[in-house]
């Protein structure tokens, strides 16, 4: 299935079709500020095995992260952090940044294994943020960009489409994406250290 949505103004009837599919169990494909990402609801541990299955990677090896809607998840799913830590995060998101954080007790067990942490995303792009925030938690995130393949089949929506539709449930086409992922930013140790450059430019102060 491919449902086209625009940033802008996302329908909201669609945006609940979308829902309905995480509910049950469906992989996603979507728009984000950086690459189309994959992903599922996080409370479904057949569909994030799915997930991990299609990346050819262990979840307990893996780097998926978590794409919140806002601030709100940050403190379910991460540990306690300083007031200069939340002031770094406020002043950048939404934006094209991953934040690697402490994880809280409230990240399913399958994802922990040995890995204290989780990836933190909350993307500037309205689409993605008012899907999670109808579906009520935050859901993985896993790039679907691969420097090997063919570029057109990372960024063009119906490319995608054709390529994933035997192994995912929906595309969204929220247009062309990107080819630059995003900024990781590890915060564990209360000052940024950044790991990865990608399309944010991190604003500290």
């Amino acid at each position: 299935m491919l449902i086209r949505l625009y940033n802008e103004n996302p329908n909201p009837r669609d945006i609940r079709k979308v829902v309905e599919v995480l509910q049950n169990g469906g992989i996603i494909i979507y728009p984000t500020d950086t690459v189309y990402g994959m992903g599922c609801d996080i409370t479904n541990s057949k569909a994030v095995e799915k997930v991990a299955r299609l990346k050819g990677v262990d979840i307990e090896k893996s780097n998926f992260s978590f794409i919140c809607s806002d601030l709100h998840h940050l403190s379910l799913y991460t540990r306690p952090i300083s007031s200069y830590v939340f002031k770094i995060i406020r002043r950048n998101v939404p934006g094209p940044f991953t934040f690697i954080l402490e994880a809280s007790g409230n990240v399913p067990k399958y994802f922990k294994g040995k890995k204290k942490t989780v990836g933190i995303r909350i993307p500037d792009n309205n689409i993605i943020c008012e899907i999670v925030r109808e579906l009520g938690n935050p859901i993985v995130s896993t790039s679907i960009h691969d420097e090997d393949e063919i570029l057109e089949y990372s960024i063009d929506p119906e490319l995608i489409h054709e390529k994933y539709s035997d192994v995912t449930d929906l595309v969204v086409d929220g247009g062309t994406g990107a080819i630059i992922p995003s900024t990781i930013v590890d915060l564990t140790s209360g000052k940024p250290l950044i790991i990865r450059e990608g399309k944010g430019k991190l604003a500290v102060w």
